[in-house]
């Protein structure tokens, strides 16, 4: 059941482990394919997860297939895929995105990079991990937005499939690194509404970020 999911899922895991996102059973992965979720496992070493390990659920959370429970995080994914149209969604506990999400009440537009995930990035408020109120306040944080940083926690991020989950994962994570270096610094510029709106009107006209050949 759901083959092809619980392999990416996998090999997502393995990625997120290989670039530091994610460290020993801390964080998760989960692919949706219709009214299923392909999700990582609770308690399993996502640098050395195997697609036979990732466990397949339907959106109440009733487990389908897989002989390993879904991560504790469950709720988070759920709710997510029943709020918004996503494909795919990642947990972290990305070392600058957990250390700012300690510190600051959001990521500002310090690089117009970081508007392909809606603009500033919220801090949700701290709950507990694994429980209704964490899920709530998160995924609140998300409203307009592709990823949240999770007070004292962590980062949440999701994508129109589990490859762009991880893409912006891996932003967030390279935006907060950018913000931490511009810190020791001085204090960051940040983008105004202005600045931003042109950014967005520049990457429309271009059609910035695809690849297309230039007419002769």
């Amino acid at each position: 059941m759901l083959e092809r999911e619980r392999e990416r899922v996998a090999l997502a895991a393995r990625q997120l482990a290989a670039d530091g996102l994610v460290i020993g059973t801390s964080g998760n992965v989960s692919a949706r394919a219709g009214e299923l979720v392909a999700m990582s496992p609770t308690g399993a070493d996502l640098s050395a997860l195997d697609p036979e390990q990732v466990a397949v659920v339907d959106l109440e959370g009733r487990q389908q297939d897989g002989e390993l429970e879904p991560t504790s995080e469950i709720d988070l994914h759920l709710g997510l895929y029943r709020r918004f149209e996503a494909g795919g969604v990642v947990h972290t506990h990305a070392p600058f995105a957990t250390a700012l999400a300690c510190a600051l009440d959001e990521l500002p537009v310090v690089h117009y990079g970081l508007l392909a995930l809606g603009g500033p990035v919220r801090v949700a408020p701290y709950a507990t991990f694994g429980t209704p109120e964490l899920a709530e306040a998160t995924l609140a944080g998300l409203e307009g937005r592709t990823a949240v940083l999770m007070a004292s926690h962590g980062t949440l991020a999701y994508g129109h499939d589990v490859e762009a989950a991880v893409a912006n994962s891996r932003l967030l994570e390279w935006g907060c690194e950018l913000y931490w270096r511009a810190a020791a610094l001085g204090t960051p510029r940040v983008l105004d509404e202005s600045q931003r709106a042109a950014v967005i009107e520049a990457v429309v006209a271009r059609s910035y970020g695809s690849t297309h050949r230039r007419e002769q």
